[in-house]
């Protein structure tokens, strides 16, 4: 019996997996491929159906296209749609060539040794399974990109002559997620943010820039910790401060990793170092019995290696040529689902995002843009990201209770954390990354230029010490601009009324109403 005989594809329907579809319309595609081989996968973010009508719906997760768009209902025919008009979700792919077995891909290809979709699916199936197909090499037929650089952000090609295929994979079997093209997306890269930064600092002196530098490095440190709903002593955020300044000059490895546990834990006394050998969770437990209430499900331990080999392979191999954000929000969010530590996730994270911009010049020397600051301006929204992904992937996973009350994943599912759509963080990256340079960046810069010229006329007829001006200074900006009753009669008792009027008029100018 052939494939096409025993996994009958859907007709029309008005309902998928629970969920509506805007009208009725028949499966294609993935979700075709989902429904037919009863693929256990996170489904994509947006699923592909046919419809009646001469024009295309997109609503509800779902693109209806039009019947001339419709795919033959067989294995070669909806792989064909989906590889044309949805991308690669490498994913679903995995799980559907593990369900078919190689025979019925080694006839597709037999069929059609020359087309460049059966070419892409017998690469694809190779590289995924690791394991090659009963087929000669191809001996015709143009070569073929793996991935559509008109649908997802591909990587620099290589040739792979056995299927006559360009390979721009950014990734490897190990570690390989996506990011489709979006407008958004092509609007902040056409941005040049690059660009501006360094046009900011240009006519900024090294002295201030210096400072400029130290603050926003300390500003990002703490918000980093505050996203934890931390607050840790001031030393030890000076510590992850000085760790997120030397980001990027150093190469991503394990050691690397462990070594930057250690450093933002601080006190590791109630903590297990290391990578987790236990399974792992984001959530809460129940009031009565402490059984876990999971809101993400971390990687399996056992699947931890070869995760994050594959994460250092895609920081150091072909993604060097994806764009750097794109390429940060990729290495960043991959690290965070899979969670590999029992505490330090969430900061390590982060450091990720100063690692790949500062190893790809993408920021001005010395200088760390404060994107924890900007998440934590945006914290409901890096939540909704994060979960964008969490609440698709959560159903999937097979878990039982442990007698310490953690988690035990039963099934396998170090393919979810390999590959997944990581469209919507990258663009929500991109835009905590404009929001640094085109404000936090050029507004730090004025502000350190302003507190200068408050300081240089206060202590052009007040002889006070850098301290004492820089707490007269917060009492001024904490009562705005002028100094209160209390601070006039205990620590600036000594200053005449003339030169509390002087001073306040000096705040109002080069600060304003505070």
């Amino acid at each position: 019996m052939n494939t096409q005989d025993q996994h009958q594809f859907s007709d029309a329907i008005t309902v998928f997996q629970e969920a509506r579809l805007p009208e009725k319309a028949t499966p294609a595609g993935y979700s075709a491929l989902i429904d037919a081989y009863k693929l256990a996968v996170p489904l994509p973010r947006t699923l592909c159906a046919t419809g009646e009508h001469h024009r295309i719906i997109e609503r509800d997760g779902w693109r209806i296209m039009t019947p001339r768009h419709a795919p033959h209902p067989t294995l070669e025919g909806h792989l064909t749609f989906a590889l044309k008009y949805e991308g690669l979700d490498l994913a679903v792919l995995k799980r559907l060539f593990h369900a078919t077995g190689p025979a019925p891909i080694e006839a597709l290809v037999r069929e059609s040794p020359t087309g460049s979709y059966a070419r892409r699916i017998w690469f694809l199936y190779e590289w995924l399974a690791k394991s090659r197909l009963d087929l000669p090499d191809a001996s015709a037929g143009r070569y073929a990109r793996v991935v559509d650089p008109d649908l997802q952000w591909a990587a620099q090609e290589q040739t792979a002559p056995r299927y006559r295929v360009k390979d721009n994979l950014p990734g490897t079997p190990d570690f390989c997620p996506l990011v489709f093209r979006t407008k958004a997306l092509e609007e902040f890269i056409d941005l040049d943010l690059p660009q501006r930064a360094q046009a900011i600092v240009a006519d900024v002196p090294r002295d201030l820039l210096a400072r400029t530098a130290a603050f926003l490095l300390l500003k990002d440190s703490r918000s980093s910790y505050a996203i934890e709903g931390e607050r840790p002593p001031q030393d030890r955020i000076q510590r992850w401060g000085r760790a997120i300044g030397e980001a990027g000059r150093r190469p991503i490895d394990r050691d690397e990793l462990l070594r930057l546990q250690r450093i933002v834990l601080g006190d590791a006394r109630f903590v297990k170092l290391g990578f987790r050998q236990e399974g792992g969770f984001v959530g809460e437990h129940e009031r009565d019995n402490r059984m876990p209430l999971p809101d993400h499900i971390s990687a399996r331990p056992e699947d931890l290696v070869s995760l994050i080999d594959g994460m250092v392979a895609f920081d150091r191999g072909r993604a060097q040529g994806l764009d750097a954000v794109i390429a940060a929000a990729i290495l960043a969010f991959g690290f965070v689902y899979m969670h590999p530590f029992e505490d330090g996730n969430g900061r390590i994270h982060r450091y990720l995002i100063h690692h790949v911009l500062a190893a790809r010049g993408f920021n001005p020397p010395g200088v760390v843009f404060p994107v924890s600051a900007a998440i934590l301006e945006q914290i409901d929204e890096y939540r909704r990201v994060l979960e964008n992904y969490s609440q698709r992937l959560l159903p999937l996973i097979e878990w039982e209770p442990t007698p310490q009350f953690n988690v035990r994943v039963l099934n396998d599912t170090g393919d979810f954390y390999r590959f997944f759509d990581a469209t919507p963080h990258a663009e929500f990256l991109y835009a905590c990354v404009q929001r640094t340079i085109e404000r936090d960046l050029p507004d730090e810069t004025a502000f350190l230029r302003r507190y200068d010229q408050f300081r240089q006329q206060v202590d052009a007829f007040v002889d006070m010490p850098e301290l004492l001006t820089d707490l007269l200074f917060r009492f001024l900006h904490q009562n705005g601009g002028r100094l209160s009753s209390r601070a006039r009669e205990k620590e600036f008792a000594a200053l005449t009324d003339g030169e509390a009027e002087r001073i306040e008029a000096i705040y109002q100018q080069t600060f304003g109403s505070g």
